[in-house]
C-alpha cells in the first residue's frame, strides 16, 4: 500500500477514534495555527488520498489528533 493511502486511512481512523467530525478537526487545527489555511474540503481530500500534506501540516494534524507523525504514516496490520 502506498504512503498516501496509509496516511489517508490513519487520519480518518484517528479522527473517528477521537470522536471528531472533519469540521471539528479543522477547528482544532485552526486553534494550533490560524495561518494554516486548512478547511473541511482539504481534510476530506486528504482522507480520500487526493491531497499530500506538507510536513508542517502533517505535524499539526498529528498534534491535533494527539498522536505522533509516525502513527499517521504507519501501516496498520489489517489481520
Amino acid at each position: 500500500m502506498d504512503i498516501q493511502r496509509i496516511l489517508a486511512r490513519n487520519v480518518r481512523r484517528y479522527r473517528l477514534a477521537a470522536g471528531l467530525s472533519q469540521w471539528q478537526l479543522v477547528e482544532r487545527l485552526e486553534e494550533l495555527d490560524a495561518d494554516l489555511g486548512v478547511d473541511q474540503a482539504y481534510l476530506s481530500h486528504l482522507e480520500n488520498g487526493r491531497k499530500n500534506p506538507t510536513l508542517t501540516m502533517l505535524a499539526h494534524i498529528a498534534r491535533a489528533l494527539e498522536v505522533t507523525v509516525a502513527q499517521l504514516v504507519e501501516e496498520q496490520n489489517t489481520h
